[in-house]
């Protein structure tokens, strides 16, 4: 089991907590993240050579920790050392700064270090950047996709909220109950980021156990809100979704969409407790995006089939999320439940404005492409497909999208040049990425 893909997986896995804990020991979050960084080299070294280590979390906190007190030891010897009459009042330092360490305020590292990021100093979209980056390791190119921004700008983003979270001591403190409720959103947003960062991957242990991490973490934030519901809304929601992962990819890791697959391999148990928390969340009768987006999945989910699915409902309810929380995403989404309902002209019509600012979305194209070939309108969906698949994020994206272009291709042939043994299109496709 040390192979360079568990390795990768098992440094993935244990970032959350090792760089909270660095991060709790040295108050700075680029000593914790370099410091960390030393570790996971440290790693890629040991561990096939010694076998993988039975907790892989304690080995990189404790082999970074060491390793980033050699360098302060370093810098401190080049250091003039202070009056003989004041070190006498220096005391143990170190033994200090080993207690912060192993008397945490947070028993979870990693529920701590998300308050820290989402610190109230920092802006909103920072607080969420700033944690992908520093909570899930996320790539700068990663989360400038989530966001819909540039590269650029998404570093500057990152850049300014680690100078504001350590020009301050108070983000390493404990927060009272005030002061984390105001965190609670922006905490959130940044577990559905990395929920969705993990649901969107296929085959990359990296990425899919972000899913798995987010749950975990939502789990742990529901202990400490058990009455919000806006929590159990987030945790019923990944719940729900989580469970169609054993059914959204087939054999080859091709994408399975929603109404294709087979529901008999979804996690039922998984389904029922996230059905369980979005009926109680809705008890409490304030109704947040959330609990909204939870209860269009367990629409989905309550579905014996395909064909039982209350679209109706669907595009209801995504009309009172666009209320919520006005996006071109949500619009996007809810054109599907438009369909479905009204016809792909009229969801057509819905996401034809969105065209200028969803330009480099996957989906938008995606879907474009799907309702124009409903439609019979081989050469806009040709168009649109074509610029799907050069903004596809993985590789199952774009083998989706190159199935429909496969589609167009033999439809639409000359007849002597057509596949002679190509099986019929499946009939009633919807949109790419509907999974």
């Amino acid at each position: 089991m040390t192979d360079p893909a568990w390795i990768n997986a098992a440094i993935t896995a244990a970032r959350p907590q090792a760089v909270g804990a660095l991060l709790r020991y040295f108050r700075d979050l680029d000593t914790a993240e370099e410091a960390f960084q030393d570790a996971c080299l440290r790693a890629l070294k040991a561990w096939p050579q010694n076998g993988p280590p039975r907790d892989p979390a304690a080995w990189l906190i404790m082999v970074g920790r060491n390793a980033a007190l050699d360098g302060v030891r370093k810098r401190a010897r080049l250091t003039e050392l202070p009056p003989e009459e004041m070190l006498s009042d220096l005391g143990d330092a170190e033994a200090g700064a080993a207690d912060r360490v192993d008397q945490a305020d947070y028993r979870d590292d990693v529920l701590r270090l998300l308050f820290i990021c989402c610190h109230p100093d920092l802006p909103a979209t920072q607080q969420i950047a700033l944690a992908l980056r520093i909570v899930s390791g996320l790539s700068v190119r990663q989360i400038a996709r989530a966001f819909l921004v540039g590269e650029a700008a998404m570093e500057q983003r990152i850049t300014r909220a680690k100078r504001i979270v350590g020009a301050g001591d108070a983000a390493f403190e404990t927060p009272g109950p005030a002061e984390r409720a105001e965190r609670v959103a922006a905490v959130l947003a940044m577990l559905y980021l990395v929920f969705n960062e993990g649901y969107s991957a296929a085959g990359d242990p990296a990425r899919t156990g972000l899913s798995g991490e987010a749950i975990r973490l939502a789990r742990l934030l529901l202990r400490l809100y058990p009455a919000e519901p806006e929590v159990m809304g987030l945790l019923a929601l990944m719940l729900v979704q989580h469970a169609r992962t054993p059914a959204r990819f087939d054999a080859e890791g091709e994408i399975v969409l929603l109404e294709d697959q087979d529901r008999r391999l979804w996690d039922r148990r998984m389904i029922a407790e996230g059905l369980a928390l979005i009926d109680k969340a809705m008890r409490h009768r304030r109704p947040g995006a959330y609990q909204v987006q939870a209860a269009i999945a367990a629409l989905h989910a309550r579905a014996a089939t395909p064909a039982d699915t209350d679209w109706a409902q669907i595009d209801a309810l995504y009309a009172g999320l666009e209320r919520l929380t006005p996006s071109p995403i949500v619009t996007l989404n809810r054109a599907v439940a438009v369909s479905k309902v009204r016809g792909p002209e009229a969801a057509l019509e819905m996401i034809r404005p969105l065209g200028e600012r969803l330009a480099g979305y996957f989906h938008f194209h995606g879907l474009t492409g799907a309702l124009n070939l409903e439609l019979g309108r081989a050469t806009e969906a040709r168009a649109a497909f074509d610029r799907a698949i050069a903004l596809a994020g993985s590789a199952a994206e774009a083998a989706h999208i190159r199935q429909h272009l496969d589609r167009l291709a033999a439809d639409h042939a000359p007849p002597d040049r057509a596949a002679p043994d190509r099986p019929p299109p499946a009939a009633g496709k919807s949109a790419p990425g509907a999974d």
